[in-house]
């Protein structure tokens, strides 16, 4: 018998990853096969991202290019709830669409297109817990665990909310399950996902509560935690650091600021000012000196001057983050922003991003030439693209170490020799513990 193949695409998020897991493990349990390319598949999916317009614009695309393939194709994620008529008009012979919450419909869904079924929409708006059920890991080493769904907040410029709705936060019961079966099938990194991780609430339980349970587990891994925003950070700022300093959880926050001025952010609907913004990274770097911090900024937001793209520049020249998400503004359909007055225009948006981009490459560099003559321990987690392996220290620094003879998921004992903006080259050191430790203790990244 041979098996009808499915090969799936995914754009977006870590959620996204995890839909694609969900869906994968869904179709390998209806006994499918899964195409590593599209060349080699009998029925093509692609999940898709709707945050920003080049990205929908690139997805449309794809669509399009599925919709003249011959084969039968499946659009699900979040597009189909952004904008489904942009959808259908890029591939109007699709077999199906799905959206995030009827995903779990998916290998019903397979078995109706193998049929010869086309044209099938199924749009739930009734979310369920993507927990507890089977899941086909793309990378072994590392386990993408969503806490919940949704968000709290409604900002002015968002689409998402349109995709994933408003927040429910799973069970921590659930999410502890979900962890240590990870941990026990062999995965040494955790991702806890959500739209915003600082809005989980269970009864009494927030994210510092759920993590301290999480990190009590007798298992050996690390926990990456996801996107929190300033507005649902402040109230938990205390808990959160001081859970934050057990070696188990990566020291790596990723807190957006969007904006540096505080006009700005009023008018994106933020609910935050850039002074509360600085104090949790304030407070942050005063506990954990060694953290990664990654923030994100807009650049042209409607009725953006120079002065306020500036106050952006400032902040981040200030508080010199590792990692900065730089979007330009894109009106996305159904939102606030998108029935402005004061749009920016395109060539003025794109000066500033290259301005900011040209900084925050000083900025990286400088940031990861403080790491090399470090030496300690890491995990490694991924291929590298160009050969070699990516690992993970404490901080979650990027190393590459061009050794090929590794495997996933072993902790290796890393030299940093060198930095460049974006990642950091190691080379591995005799497992000495006593030469590490020493070696530790000399090596001071207090300022960083």
């Amino acid at each position: 018998m041979v098996l009808v193949s499915v090969h799936i695409t995914t754009y977006g998020c870590s959620m996204n990853q995890a839909d694609t897991e969900i869906m994968l493990g869904a179709l390998v349990g209806a006994n499918y096969s899964i195409a590593e390319s599209e060349e080699y598949a009998d029925i093509l999916i692609v999940n898709t991202c709707g945050v920003k317009e080049p990205t929908e614009k690139k997805i449309l695309k794809k669509i399009s290019q599925l919709n003249q393939s011959g084969k039968p194709f499946i659009v699900c994620g979040c597009l189909p709830r952004i904008n489904l008529k942009g959808v259908i008009e890029a591939g109007p012979k699709f077999a199906a669409i799905l959206d995030t919450n009827s995903l779990f419909k998916i290998k019903d869904i397979v078995k109706e297109v193998e049929k010869g079924k086309r044209g099938i929409i199924e749009l739930e708006d009734k979310k369920g817990i993507k927990l507890g059920i089977p899941r086909k890991l793309v990378n072994p080493v590392i386990a993408i665990i969503p806490i919940g769904e949704g968000c709290l907040g409604d900002c002015y410029y968002c689409c998402v909310k349109f995709a994933r709705g408003k927040l429910l936060s799973y069970p921590p019961d659930i999410i502890l399950k979900e962890v240590e079966k990870a941990v026990q099938g062999g995965c040494r990194e955790i991702w806890l996902t959500s739209q915003d991780t600082g809005t989980y609430r269970w009864k009494d339980e927030k994210l510092p509560d759920l993590l301290r349970r999480i990190v009590e587990l007798p298992l050996d891994f690390k926990v990456r935690v996801g996107m929190t925003n300033p507005k649902h950070t402040t109230p938990i700022l205390d808990q959160l650091i001081d859970i934050y300093q057990n070696t188990k959880i990566y020291k790596f926050l990723h807190i957006p600021v969007q904006s540096g001025s505080n006009e700005i952010l009023k008018a994106m609907n933020r609910g935050y000012t850039k002074e509360q913004f600085l104090e949790i990274v304030k407070a942050f770097k005063t506990k954990i000196s060694d953290l990664t911090l990654s923030t994100d900024i807009i650049v042209g937001f409607p009725g953006e001057t120079d002065e306020h793209f500036q106050e952006s520049v400032k902040l981040i020249q200030d508080i010199k983050p590792d990692i900065v998400n730089i979007s330009r503004f894109a009106p996305r359909p159904g939102t606030q922003a998108e029935k402005m007055e004061n749009q920016i225009p395109g060539w003025i948006i794109k000066e500033r991003s290259r301005e900011l981009s040209e900084i925050m490459r000083k900025i990286g560099e400088e940031r990861n030439r403080r790491w090399v003559g470090w030496e300690g321990q890491a995990l490694i987690t991924e291929p590298a693209p160009k050969g070699g392996w990516i690992a993970r220290n404490l901080s979650y620094k990027p190393i590459l170490i061009h050794n090929t003879d590794q495997a996933l998921g072993k902790r290796v004992n890393v030299r940093v020799y060198s930095a460049k903006s974006g990642y950091l080259e190691g080379e591995l050191v005799e497992n000495n513990l006593e030469t590490h430790k020493k070696n530790s203790s000399m090596i001071s990244i207090n300022s960083i």
